[in-house]
């Protein structure tokens, strides 16, 4: 990869540290739009001052997981680098990489602050710099112990992130305080990317709709209010009649007090249909079921079709097992991670991979009442008439997991 264009903000996002302006900075914020260029223009300027300030440092490099620190940022990074001239050695088993230039040799360690435990992971090291990509999507607790991890003079830290939540902590501490914080704030649109063509821009904007299309293709820090799948359509997203599908897979949000929810997926013509539900809810039946009652239900739902993954609610531990006791189907728990589950279920909806039969009452009903908690003043849906929401999700996110990237594209072959 030869990087032949850089935009002003890029350019001053890889040099701002040796600008007699900036030298004394402690922090650089880069936020804004998806695919502005700001990742990587960032991550070379980290490691190119890095390099130019200290040898025999210690570094860290921190994303929500690791896994995604690699795909968006070590991987991209590491042939441009080789590019200049440094010599970069990966230690995958050991989370980190030595990047030597010019006679001199600095570690980067790499780190995933996914939740509130992640901060121990981090706690005891001393550290010459810090680089936090998806900073936002990091718990609180993480990002201040990597802070405070950076105790060695001249030490700076590097913030990356997309627009959230304007309640959130991030936006509140960091960047409406950047000038009493002494950090440069920068924020990035995609016109600062060159290397994005209008082809490719306006792709992104039809991706996105609502809230989601104000942070990530605007790049504002947007509150959520409203119906969270405002992009739904019945005329577009609603069939009849039968559909035959080359791929099953079933979906289970599992309630004991409150409903439970299961979908049966089909596949076809790479658009997932949702053929047939299930939906009991004790509050109106006015009886609870067991766990094996609930399974008899899941086996009917199937019928016989070939079920290569049945994808449940992680809380369901007794359930789960259930399911596995019986060995039929094969038994995964889901991605419970809601604001991110919710916006990839906005994106098949945008790119119509999704469709729903005119049978599924209970979904169809849940789209016109599933609304953000505007009283929370952080993203978060009411917790009503979100129980086929909740199995949708994690349907949509478990194709996302498999494929390993943003967009939902439909998989043909079971894992």
């Amino acid at each position: 990869m030869t990087i032949k264009t850089l935009s002003k903000k890029q350019k001053l996002t890889m040099n701002w540290w040796s600008k007699p302006e900036y030298r004394d900075f402690d922090a650089i914020i880069c936020d804004g739009a998806v695919r502005s260029g700001k990742t990587l223009s960032m991550s070379l300027g980290f490691v190119f001052w890095a390099c130019s300030s200290f040898s025999g440092g210690s570094f860290a490099m921190c994303g929500k997981t690791v896994t995604s620190l690699r795909r968006n940022v070590v991987t991209p990074l590491l042939p441009v680098l080789g590019e200049y001239g440094f010599i970069c050695s990966e230690k995958v088993s050991r989370n980190y990489i030595d990047v030597a230039f010019l006679g001199k040799t600095n570690r980067f360690y790499l780190f995933g602050g996914k939740d509130e435990g992640s901060a121990s992971l981090i706690q005891g090291m001393t550290l010459s710099g810090v680089f936090l990509d998806e900073a936002a999507l990091m718990p609180r607790s993480f990002v201040e112990q990597a802070l405070a991890r950076c105790s060695v003079n001249g030490s700076k830290m590097w913030f990356n992130c997309n627009p959230d939540n304007p309640a959130h902590w991030f936006y509140n501490e960091w960047i409406k305080k950047s000038d009493e914080k002494r950090a440069l704030y920068l924020h990035f649109t995609m016109d600062d990317n060159p290397s994005l063509s209008e082809q490719l821009k306006s792709r992104y904007k039809r991706l996105y709709s609502g809230t989601f299309y104000d942070r990530f293709v605007l790049g504002r820090w947007t509150a959520s209010e409203g119906v969270v799948y405002p992009m739904f359509n019945r005329k577009a997203h609603v069939f009849s009649g039968e559909v035959e599908c080359e791929r099953y897979v079933i979906s289970c949000d599992y309630g004991t007090v409150n409903p439970s929810s299961f979908g049966l997926w089909g596949l076809h013509s790479g658009v997932w249909y949702r053929i047939k539900e299930y939906y009991y809810s004790s509050k109106k039946e006015g009886v609870s079921r067991t766990d094996e009652e609930h399974y008899a239900a899941l086996e009917e739902l199937a019928g016989d079709k070939n079920i290569s993954r049945v994808i449940v609610d992680p809380s369901a531990a007794s359930f789960i097992e259930c399911i596995r006791r019986h060995g039929k189907f094969r038994v995964v728990k889901a991605d419970n991670d809601v604001v991110t589950g919710i916006r990839h279920v906005s994106t098949a909806l945008k790119q119509n991979k999704l469709r729903f039969h005119e049978s599924c009452s209970d979904i169809l009903r849940e789209f016109q009442l599933y609304c953000w908690n505007e009283k929370t003043g952080m993203d978060a849906p009411v917790k009503e008439n979100d129980h086929a929401m909740d199995d949708m999700r994690y349907f949509v996110t478990d194709m996302i997991n498999a494929q390993g990237g943003d967009e939902f594209v439909a998989l043909s072959v079971a894992r």
